[in-house]
């Protein structure tokens, strides 16, 4: 085995937008790199998130704060620039000079966002050569994850297929209070402006166990739940009864968000982390794209319910949850539906498990360009 392919230093940067999608892709990827045999430094500029979602750090992984140049024993084999953040011009200058140098030379990689359009074919893993600063002469490469063979990829830890198959997804469901007849829902999103809609539709029913994620999630569901009861009462019709079902979940690590999404019957998943992990849980799942303001995340939308082959109750569900309609009421999800999109995704699912993981993939691209 060749330095190349194994034990190498890794520097992964990575700049927190909302402490959820960018760290916790970066962490998957350090602690599966650092799983393999590899050294890791994640630089972050907020490492805070990492205290409920890695708790026990990952073996051969050091998380660092932001830097403002190498350290002094200069940038590692691998240098991935993560989801466009820009590393400081100092340790650009490192790079350029081990590059200079005899000896190993630094790999530059910019690891991409996820989409499914076709551009990503197109730009996977072409050169960006610097022409000025620091890094005039360097060669930074794009590095796209996809969904198809000519892309990087998703990230698949070696051991979740075995961790799945070894789920006790109804002893999960017995301690999480959910009973045999419930239909379980996780709601990990933004705020979706149909989520009181939703949220209306399942108050009168029983069968419903609603699992709210913290943060904004969590802050759109009081809400409503304060305005529904406020209305009710003063309607003089409120009745615990006709309470929806609702559990507020605390932070958790990720292998227990991935058992969450095994468990549930169907799950709402946001941005680019738990999207991948909702494709590998196979579950019934509504994705929530991160919205932009010039609406560009339409088109990666609607690009990825194609890939997916979508059918047209999953296509109009998605469309009103992102705010691509606004004057339509949300379809009643019943049992057949939620039938269609379980047999939709576990299709995909299974396209996606017959093509090579990010990581595998990334390590041989390494290989080529070393």
């Amino acid at each position: 085995m060749t330095k190349a392919t194994a034990h190498l230093r890794w520097d992964i940067f990575c700049q927190v937008i909302d402490n959820f999608g960018d760290i916790g892709v970066c962490w998957r990827l350090a602690a599966d790199l650092g799983s393999r045999g590899h050294r890791v430094r994640l630089w972050v500029d907020d490492a805070s998130a990492l205290a409920w979602m890695a708790p026990q750090g990952a073996p051969g992984v050091q998380v660092l704060p932001w830097p403002m140049q190498a350290p002094a024993d200069g940038p590692g084999d691998v240098v991935v620039e993560a989801f466009g953040c820009e590393i400081a011009p100092q340790f650009i200058a490192a790079i350029a000079h081990h590059t200079n140098a005899t000896g190993p030379k630094p790999l530059w990689i910019n690891l991409e966002y996820l989409s499914a359009e076709a551009y990503v074919e197109r730009c996977h893993r072409l050169p960006s050569p610097l022409m000025s600063g620091p890094g005039a002469g360097l060669t930074r490469w794009f590095y796209y994850p996809g969904f198809t063979e000519r892309t990087g990829g998703l990230l698949r830890e070696p051991d979740l297929l075995a961790r799945q198959a070894a789920f006790d997804r109804t002893a999960w469901r017995a301690g999480h209070g959910i009973g045999a007849d419930e239909v379980a829902i996780s709601l990990f999103c933004y705020e979706p402006p149909a989520l009181p809609q939703l949220l209306a539709q399942w108050q009168p029913r029983s069968d419903v166990r609603l699992l709210v994620t913290p943060g904004r999630a969590t802050a759109a569901v009081r809400q409503w739940q304060q305005q529904f009861e406020s209305q009710k009462s003063l309607q003089g019709s409120y009745s615990k009864r006709e309470q929806l079902s609702i559990s507020y979940l605390p932070p958790c690590p990720q292998p227990a968000f991935d058992e969450m999404l095994w468990a549930c019957d169907l799950n709402f998943v946001r941005g680019e982390d738990s999207l991948v992990r909702a494709l590998w849980a196979g579950q019934p799942f509504v994705w929530q794209i991160y919205p932009q303001h010039d609406d560009a995340h339409h088109a990666k939308l609607l690009a990825f319910l194609d890939w997916l082959h979508a059918p047209a109750s999953l296509r109009r569900w998605s469309a009103l949850w992102n705010g691509l309609e606004t004057r339509s009421e949300l379809p009643p999800l019943d049992a057949a539906t939620l039938g269609e999109w379980r047999a939709c995704i576990q299709s995909a699912r299974a396209r996606l498990l017959a093509q090579q993981d990010l990581l595998t993939l990334l390590l041989g691209f390494v290989a080529e360009k070393s």
